[in-house]
């Protein structure tokens, strides 16, 4: 494939893949739909319970974060596989690495709606 390297036709492109490749993992990818959807109904509590400015941006930063850590575990697992297709112990401890970043953005995620919402339903 020819790259583009006119400025803005070239950004529009790298736009359209991004679109694309998010709805790939978003309509794809499990954890990612499961992830998505608490996002919505996390959305959903921040204007039920009106939240601030600040939990808001604390909230939208943390659902991509995850977001973003899913789709580059995803990417790992994706390589990983097409590179070498049978199970072997280097390539699961490089996939389980990558699920470990995502634990971490998850359970900061977690936190921050705690610190969010405890307050408000207790």
């Amino acid at each position: 494939m020819k790259q583009d390297n006119q400025f803005v036709s070239g950004r529009i492109k790298s736009i359209k893949y991004a679109v694309l490749g998010a709805y790939k993992l978003v309509t794809t990818e499990h954890s990612v739909m499961v992830q998505s959807s608490l996002a919505v109904v996390m959305t959903a509590a921040g204007f039920y319970f009106k939240i601030s400015r600040e939990e808001w941006m604390m909230q939208i930063l943390v659902f991509g974060l995850v977001l973003a850590i899913e789709g580059l575990n995803t990417a790992v697992e994706k390589i990983a596989d097409f590179i070498h297709p049978d199970y072997h112990e280097r390539i699961g401890f490089i996939k389980d690495i990558a699920a470990g970043a995502v634990m971490f953005a998850a359970m900061s995620a977690i936190a921050v709606g705690a610190l969010i919402y405890l307050p408000k339903l207790l």
